[in-house]
């Protein structure tokens, strides 16, 4: 491994091990993982294509949702317009939800660790008040996405919420709360898990899965997410690398995985995208 990537798997490590709110596999959730996904991306009405008859989701401890982070988090998710090109009107409430969502991740030991280290390196002020004016430029200030002319996203959006492009295609949507909730609400078909040449089974009780589903009418032919970590966690991650490496993919270390996170810039300002890809996973020590 590269020195940069040993120094990120240490911080991702350090992350890892403070999410005090993360879910346990099998005791806060499950997920029933059926069969693998076709390949195909015609494959929005063609059953055959299916490899699950049923949601990925089979029970959450919707308790957890009552925290702090987690409810700021999806107070957020009904802010936006999911079809790229559509402009977004971001109301004053809506600013001030995306406040009291930051101001609740900054006080969790998770992002104070992303926050040290990131002072440390020089790339994020100390002071909390610029700090949270930093994280809310990379995630939730608005850019016109590919095609369109007008504001239509945001890094948050993109990466948390999904996107539609051309009514048909899924675009964005890595995050497991925002899967469940719709997947709950009948908005999303989960289609089966996807497994390429070289990455491993995917396994419940693991915190990483590559997936297939469709949403409202698009589909999602390969996606990638965390499951069961808090948005803290997800949102100090990904900022962290987003920071610290110009790269658009970073191969980290941490628990049981090693995983590559993607991170493509948007005008070196903005995140465009960000997840997770889990390359193997690693024997226990």
């Amino acid at each position: 491994m590269i020195e940069s990537d040993r120094e990120l798997s240490t911080i991702a490590q350090e992350l890892w091990d403070s999410d005090t709110n993360r879910l346990k596999p099998g005791k806060d959730y499950r997920i029933s993982l059926q069969g693998k996904a076709g390949d195909s991306m015609t494959g929005l009405y063609e059953d055959d294509n299916d490899g699950a008859g049923y949601p990925l989701f089979t029970f959450v401890d919707e308790n957890t949702f009552k925290k702090e982070t987690f409810s700021a988090f999806i107070s957020l998710l009904d802010n936006y317009e999911s079809d790229t090109g559509e402009p977004e009107i971001v109301t004053p409430e809506e600013v001030a939800e995306n406040h009291k969502f930051l101001d609740a991740i900054i006080q969790t030991s998770t992002m104070k660790i992303a926050h040290k280290y990131l002072v440390e390196k020089r790339l994020s002020p100390m002071d909390d008040t610029k700090f949270k004016e930093q994280l809310y430029r990379i995630w939730f200030e608005l850019y016109a996405r590919r095609g369109s002319s007008r504001p239509d996203s945001s890094g948050f959006e993109h990466v948390f919420v999904g996107e539609t492009r051309g009514r048909r295609t899924v675009i964005g949507f890595h995050n497991w709360i925002q899967l469940y909730l719709q997947e709950k609400l009948g908005h999303i078909d989960y289609k089966g898990y996807t497994v390429s040449a070289n990455s491993p089974q995917p396994d419940e009780n693991k915190h990483i899965l590559a997936l297939q589903f469709s949403w409202k009418n698009g589909i999602k032919p390969k996606g990638s997410i965390f499951v069961g970590v808090s948005p803290e966690f997800e949102m100090a991650l990904y900022t962290v690398c987003f920071l610290s490496s110009p790269n658009e993919r970073v191969k980290v270390q941490f628990n049981l995985y090693d995983v590559e996170i993607v991170c493509h810039h948007y005008n070196q300002k903005h995140i465009g995208t960000t997840y997770p890809v889990l390359l193997k996973y690693q024997k226990p020590h």
